[in-house]
């Protein structure tokens, strides 16, 4: 089973997800429509809301409730981005211009913002108090790890403890609370929705430490957005953290020094430093790590095609992450 065929599993869903999304994101300001569109919001994978209905469909069955719930975690997602490309003044998203480069940073804030309003607008429909209370607890979440993230800037002494606290808050909580909530719109016993939590956070956590691996490592002709902004903004992510433990005080000192006075050389010198250190051999193996653990907590679920298709799902973020599955 590749990757299009597990989301077929989902297809029509998807596209009622699409139909929703359009439907929500356009405006009688010209100014504001023109945005919306260019945020291009149904022109990803729908990695979150594949997430939803695979969780739903394993557990009996996919009803309207899920539609909005995808919709809702796919714009709290978008407005994340957003909002993402501000601080790393990122050009490209998804093939496309991001906002803030076509419009400007207040620009890009605002629209974050208001992707943030109409999912709430939406999660207010929901006539489960406890499904748009989990909702809004996990974009606090994420905002959070961002927010720490932030933090951190700069921070040489940073620990993977503390780097994995921040993955786990603004990656993985989304990924985690798709997986539960899909399983509770379906009626799911509680063991049930908990079990795919973990499997939706150590696949988040996975896919994190993929995606920060291509932004050292990857082609932006590939991945269709802005690369190499963790390193500029000294965001020091899993490989960098695990040369700065290895390198010795006098690396250290250069590593600083390279980042200080940046040239058109510095990502190779940077990638051979990496390489030399197997820090992103080391990266990809913790990656691994937390497919393998997102795996097994699936073993409580019943053999079944939607079972496999979460498994396979697993096993591609740390192979085909690289190429922007999200």
């Amino acid at each position: 089973m590749q990757l299009p065929e597990i989301y077929d599993l989902v297809g029509s869903e998807l596209e009622e997800t699409r139909s929703l999304l359009r439907q929500l994101l356009c405006s009688e300001v010209p100014a504001i429509a023109q945005m919306f569109s260019q945020i291009n919001i149904c022109g990803g994978k729908l990695l979150r809301p594949a997430l939803v209905f695979l969780s739903g469909k394993i557990c009996g069955g996919i009803c309207r409730k899920h539609i909005a719930i995808a919709a809702v975690l796919e714009m709290v997602h978008a407005a994340t981005l957003v909002h993402d490309d501000v601080l790393d003044e990122a050009w490209q998203r998804r093939y496309h211009r991001t906002i803030n480069s076509l419009h400007g940073n207040e620009a890009a804030v605002l629209m974050g913002d208001l992707l943030f309003s109409q999912a709430f607008y939406l999660c207010s429909s929901l006539d489960c108090k406890i499904t748009s209370q989990r909702i809004a607890s996990t974009a606090n979440t994420v905002c959070e790890g961002e927010l720490m993230q932030l933090c951190h800037r700069g921070s040489y002494d940073l620990s993977e403890a503390q780097y994995l606290e921040i993955v786990s808050r603004k990656t993985a909580s989304l990924m985690a609370v798709c997986c539960y909530l899909g399983a509770r719109a379906a009626e799911a016993q509680e063991e049930i929705c908990q079990a795919l939590e973990s499997f939706g956070h150590n696949l988040g956590i996975a896919f994190q430490i993929m995606d920060d691996i291509t932004d050292l490592t990857g082609d932006e002709k590939v991945t269709g957005k802005t690369l190499g902004t963790d390193i500029v903004k000294e965001k020091f992510t899993l490989p960098c953290i695990h040369y700065l433990g290895h390198c010795g005080p006098e690396k250290t000192l250069e590593f600083q020094e390279l980042l200080s006075n940046p040239s058109n050389s510095t990502n190779n010198i940077l990638f051979d430093r990496l390489t030399q250190t197997d820090s992103i051999d080391y990266a990809y193996k913790q990656a691994c790590s937390y497919s393998q653990v997102a795996q097994e907590s699936l073993s409580v679920l019943h053999q079944t095609d939607l079972r496999e298709g979460l498994i396979r799902l697993a096993q591609s973020v740390v192979s085909f992450s690289r190429q922007g599955i999200a």
